[in-house]
């Protein structure tokens, strides 16, 4: 029977990462050691967070924000993707690949949108700090969040509701670990001309608006820190500039590897590939990056952990 939006399909199959035998086993044990290592980051840098006033600063609030995005975005597909290792054949049901597919784009554009904030918080901390505590009040910060995630409302919403409007007749292997758009889509048996235009359209404005945002408020900055006489000071911006940097850079080069490209353009492996960088490497990287090298995280983990041994 076909389902009401005309599909006759009513689950897929999963291909997974690789089909080589020899892998699968090794790659289970690499990605659940690093899909454990992103929720015990993840989730340790939440709690912190929210346990400790000292930490309760603009900068911390999107951080949280952050490491909660993280912790939701990699157990969207990483769980099914470790099933693909240790099974024959990884089934997923029609509704919960567009499931997956509708809350992978909510928290991926949700990401895009945290990372442009966090580089404007940045950019006012260093070059307006004698407006930092009005540019960046609460109910500023609360504005800025609330805007992230209706961005990634309204373009998950577009990207689900344009798959939904597809039909999918015989073939139902997906080539790919998760419910991902590109690989869906290729197996409609129908026209695709409009989901490719929504996808470039929607996916276009969630990388270029961030990404400008971003590289402005950073060429900002270095002006400013070139104006800094200290040296000292001079270190620490752009100590604290570099690690936003790398993620950013690592986030949306394979985003839009992934996706600002004809559909003709490269493998699937490739895009593959690239896909585990923004899936499964930087929401491990983030706790690391935002934490591990910051005083004020050590500190305030110093002394939960006295607290507790007290």
């Amino acid at each position: 029977m076909a389902l009401e939006n005309g599909s006759f399909v009513t689950e897929f199959i999963l291909v997974g990462l690789t089909d080589r035998p020899d892998l699968q086993l090794p790659l289970f044990f690499l990605f659940f050691l690093i899909y454990m290592i992103t929720i015990l980051g993840n989730l340790g840098l939440v709690t912190l967070i929210r346990l400790n006033s000292q930490l309760h600063t603009p900068m911390y609030f999107f951080l949280f924000n952050l490491s909660f995005i993280d912790l939701c975005y990699s157990s969207v597909f990483t769980p099914k993707m470790l099933m693909n290792f240790i099974l024959k054949k990884n089934i997923i049901s029609y509704m919960g690949c567009m499931a997956q597919l509708y809350f992978y784009s909510f928290f991926v554009i949700s990401e895009c949108y945290v990372l442009m904030v966090m580089a404007y918080d940045r950019y006012v901390a260093i070059c307006k700090p004698l407006l930092y505590n009005a540019a960046m009040s609460t109910k500023v910060c609360c504005s800025l969040m609330l805007g992230s995630y209706l961005m990634a409302f309204s373009g998950a919403m577009a990207h689900t509701g344009c798959m939904l409007r597809l039909t999918f007749c015989d073939t139902n292997t997906i080539n790919h670990y998760f419910c991902d758009i590109l690989p869906v889509m290729q197996l409609s048996c129908t026209s695709t001309y409009v989901n490719e235009m929504e996808v470039f359209i929607v996916v276009g404005i969630n990388i270029i608006v961030p990404s400008v945002t971003i590289f402005l408020s950073y060429g900002f900055i270095v002006f400013t820190v070139f104006h800094i006489s200290s040296s000292e000071g001079r270190l620490k911006a752009f100590s604290t500039c570099s690690s936003h940097i790398v993620a950013v850079s690592l986030f949306f080069g394979s985003g839009a590897f992934m996706y600002l490209k004809p559909s003709s353009a490269g493998s699937m492996d490739e895009e593959k590939v690239s896909s585990v960088f923004y899936t499964i490497v930087v929401p491990m990287m983030n706790p690391l990056i935002y934490s591990l090298r910051n005083k004020d995280v050590k500190l305030a983990l110093r002394k939960s952990l006295n607290r507790r041994n007290f």
